[in-house]
Formats: C-alpha cells, structure tokens, sequence
C-alpha cells in the first residue's frame, strides 16, 4: 500500500488536485497552470501564496510555484513567462494502491501553436516524502523540428525574518543583476536588501536558506544552468497589484531555471528537469 494518496478538491473554485502523504505533509496543485499552490510539512506552510492572486482561471497565480515555459519573463515574442502557467493542464492517471506521485500533463493546442510554432506534450511530476518536495517538468518534442526553450521553476518560499534571511551556497558565482544592469560576482552570502532581482550560473552543491532556526535545502538539476533570486522590495512591491503591500517580507523566490542559454531539443526528444525543497 503507498504511503501518498491523491484528491481532488477545490481551491477558491478552482479544480486541485492534493497529494498527502502518511506523515501529514501535503501538496496542492491547481490544474490551471500546473501551479503548485501550498506545500505543507511538519504542520507548517513552507510556499508563499498572495492573498491577492487572482484566480479567475485566466490570469497567472502570484504565489507557489509558477511554471515559466517556454519563455522567461520578457525575453521573446510570447506572453510573460510563456503560456504554460495560464494554460489548462489535465490530471495524470493513477490508482490510490499505486500512486507514487502526482502527474498532470499539457499538450500543444491550436491556441498555443499560433504563438508558438512547436508541438509539444509537457509533464509536471510532483512527488513528496517527509520533509521534502520535489517537482519535475518534461518536455517530449512531438514535431518534425528541434525547438528551443526557456524554462524556470518559479519557486516562492515562505521566510519568516526577512531582514536576517541568509542564502548560502552562491559565493563565488557569477550573476546578472538585473536592477543595476550588470554583471557580477556574488561575494559571499546572499542577503536581501531593496529590489533583487538576479540570474546566477547554478552551483554544483545545493544552497541553504536560513530562515533563523528553520533551514530549506535548495536543489536543482543538473541540466538548469541557471538560478533565479528574486524579491521585490518594499517599493516594486507596493506597485503589484496582486499582491500585498507587506507581502515582500513573506517570501523570497529561489528558481531552477534555464534561462541564458535556450535549452535545444530534437524532434522526438524528452527532456526533464527538476528542483527539490527539503527540511534541514
């Protein structure tokens, strides 16, 4: 018998689906945009969702886990961040004696190849042990020709005490920092303070979040040669609408992402990246 155990439910009237296992954690997906929506473990939150996020089943979410595919924020012709986090995504099949984990899956409609000229079928696996999450997104090239892609696992962790928050694990990595417009050299321990918004060139180790007494051990693929730090400071943030004004102090977003260098995939090809979060 598996330990995980897989229901649908709704969340502010949007279609989920809740993977829990035996131990009590749990994780939420909503089926528009594959959006990881809360991840619970030892009886705590650990995702920053916005009270403001608009679920309209149209709109991105602002919170949780955004997939951003198959472009990264502004950098191509497509909507921000691609359409896969604002596209109806369909539940994976399985029975409660086997499920494993939780799969939901997109494949390329007329609407998407109008805007993107790539068929494709896509896969977010989503699987959960004691203290950890982890989440993988494959992408199966179903076309004729190679297609290009940008990807990012848009992950909002919930912090505590921003002002003392410490990301360790980046010194010594190159980064663009996309406030100042330059590229840098990151010096030692990532700490946050005003706007940040940076692409680092991943590291071989996991990074450590400190959060005071609570740690959250980051990691990422291999194949992501990139990783995103993002918060957006007292004043960006009183400029989003759906999110709180104060929401900044909740939330730092640590992602796996591809996103310098398009990652290239032949017709017929699969490829699969993941990040995992793990208690510490």
């Amino acid at each position: 018998m598996s330990d995980l155990q897989i229901s649908a439910e709704s969340f502010h009237h949007q279609p989920c689906l809740r993977l829990r296992h035996a131990c009590g954690d749990s994780v939420l997906v909503a089926l528009h945009g594959a959006h990881i929506l809360s991840w619970t473990s030892d009886g705590r939150e650990r995702l920053y969702l916005s009270p403001h996020a608009l679920f309209d089943g149209h709109s991105a979410l602002r919170g949780g886990v955004p997939l951003c595919f198959p472009q990264f924020n502004m950098r191509g012709p497509l909507p921000k961040h691609g359409f896969a986090r604002t596209s109806t995504w369909t539940a994976g099949t399985a029975t409660d004696a086997e499920v494993d984990a939780l799969e939901l899956q997109l494949h390329s409609s007329p609407a998407m190849l109008a805007l993107w000229p790539h068929a494709f079928s896509a896969t977010l696996r989503v699987e959960l042990a004691p203290g950890i999450l982890k989440f993988a997104f494959s992408v199966h090239n179903t076309g004729s020709q190679p297609l290009d892609f940008a990807l990012a696992l848009h992950s909002y962790l919930r912090v505590q005490n921003l002002a003392h928050l410490e990301l360790h694990g980046l010194a010594a990595q190159p980064y663009w920092d996309d406030v100042a417009q330059t590229n840098r050299l990151e010096p030692g321990v990532v700490q946050l303070e005003g706007e940040v918004d940076r692409v680092y060139q991943a590291p071989a180790e996991p990074l450590i979040l400190v959060d005071g007494a609570q740690q959250l051990r980051v990691a990422q693929s291999e194949n992501l040669a990139d990783t995103v730090v993002w918060n957006p400071g007292a004043a960006k943030c009183a400029s989003i609408a759906d999110m709180p004004a104060d929401g900044y102090l909740q939330m730092v977003c640590v992602e796996a992402a591809q996103v310098n260098t398009p990652i290239t995939l032949a017709a017929d090809a699969h490829w699969t990246g993941w990040q995992s979060l793990s208690l510490v």
